[in-house]
């Protein structure tokens, strides 16, 4: 037998029964989300060009793509990402739209991480992008509101993280270092290594910056935080990005959020993709972040259409897992009914099935050939009533 006959490539999975109603069902919950407020679904393809993903912002190192080459010989990916390639599409199929332009998607995304245990390579993302906007807070504010839609459409029991990428781009751009040394201070924050960070600090001249930035990951909670970077960022060119964070902040709070909406400054994910808000979102009991997004203008520019944008993007698989391991998830592939037809009754048993499904009773026809055999079926699965016609 081959060796690899009957496995899958580590970092993928087949999804059965349970596991595929729970994804419909969480899948299908956001999408109506996306779908009410004007979103429209576009499907890119499973391989591009790595050209798309070789941009200056991408985020995407080479060494975590799969690559292949088509006949041509030219280089090419599976999709790692679904943002690039929508932003292809948009410079390309979609440049003469009236913009703003409303896009949301629902694809596998692919990843490989041959040194991380345990981590996807396979996932199912969905996300939505706003092309074609001006900054401000309009824009903003309805993508935070769709995540915070999305989010609560699956989960009570979530948070929200809010930040602003140019917090620390202005303090950073005070200090004497080039990109590489301003990157590991990126990552430290990022991780919330406060040794790393201090170790980095020490070595810089002393300065306001230098001393915002070494506080920036303890910069988290509720509306006290504005109040400490006030403080400490007095002066810098911080004050910009925070006076307009408060006024996000303040938009957001007749929503009832309370201690759900958070304000994280140590959120500096990626600061040469954003330009604006950054956020995530966690659900109790899954590590990761589930939704994760903000504001990227210069994203279109590398793509010769420059445009203000802004989105997100969910990751569903995550939640999927987390719902099934709830111990009342209820999600299950078995009919309450099932309808076994005596010879000569196929059809009357047919249209039975039909009518019990369409008054909200599961049901569905046997399709063994006696009813002794029905029942030990529904017996072994657990389906509750058998009923015969005929």
């Amino acid at each position: 037998m081959k060796r690899n006959l009957k496995i899958t490539p580590e970092g993928t999975k087949d999804f059965l029964f349970a596991e595929c109603s729970a994804m419909d069902d969480i899948c299908g919950k956001i999408e109506g989300v996306f779908r009410s407020r004007g979103f429209k679904k576009v499907i890119t393809p499973g391989i591009e060009f790595f050209d798309v993903f070789s941009v200056n912002c991408s985020g995407i190192s080479q060494e975590s793509m799969y690559k292949l080459t088509d006949n041509k010989g030219r280089l090419l990916v599976v999709r790692p990402d679904s943002t690039l390639p929508i932003a292809r599409m948009v410079s390309s199929r979609l440049s003469n739209s009236t913009l703003p332009v409303r896009l949301y998607y629902k694809q596998a995304v692919y990843r490989n991480n041959p040194t991380l245990t345990g981590r996807r390579n396979e996932f199912m993302q969905m996300g939505v992008e706003l092309l074609g906007v001006e900054e401000g807070i309009r824009p903003d504010l309805e993508i935070l509101s769709t995540a915070l839609s999305s989010i609560s459409s699956i989960a009570d029991d979530f948070r929200i993280e809010l930040g602003h990428a140019r917090v620390f781009d202005a303090l950073s751009a005070e200090l004497d270092i080039d990109e590489n040394y301003k990157e590991k201070i990126r990552l430290s924050i990022e991780s919330k290594n406060y040794s790393a960070l201090n170790n980095l600090l020490d070595k810089l001249n002393p300065c306001k910056a230098v001393s915002a930035i070494r506080r920036l990951p303890s910069l988290f909670g509720g509306e006290e935080v504005f109040d400490k970077a006030y403080e400490i960022c007095k002066g810098t060119g911080a004050v910009f990005a925070l006076d307009y964070l408060s006024k996000i902040y303040n938009n957001l709070l007749p929503l009832g959020l309370g201690e759900k909406l958070i304000i994280d400054l140590g959120l500096v994910q990626r600061n040469d993709y954003y330009t604006g808000i950054v956020f995530c979102g966690y659900i109790n009991g899954i590590g990761d972040a589930v939704i994760s997004g903000g504001r990227y203008d210069k994203l279109l520019s590398e793509f010769d259409k420059p445009m203000g944008a802004a989105g997100f993007a969910i990751d569903t698989d995550a939640i999927t897992i987390k719902r099934l391991s709830d111990k009342n998830s209820g999600y299950s592939d078995n009919p309450e009914v099932l309808i076994f037809a005596n010879d000569g009754f196929e059809i009357e048993a047919i249209n039975e099935v039909s009518r019990l499904n369409e008054i909200g009773i599961k049901a569905q026809f046997s399709v063994l050939p006696t009813l002794s055999q029905t029942k030990d079926f529904a017996h072994q699965r657990g389906i509750p009533e058998v009923r015969e016609i005929g």
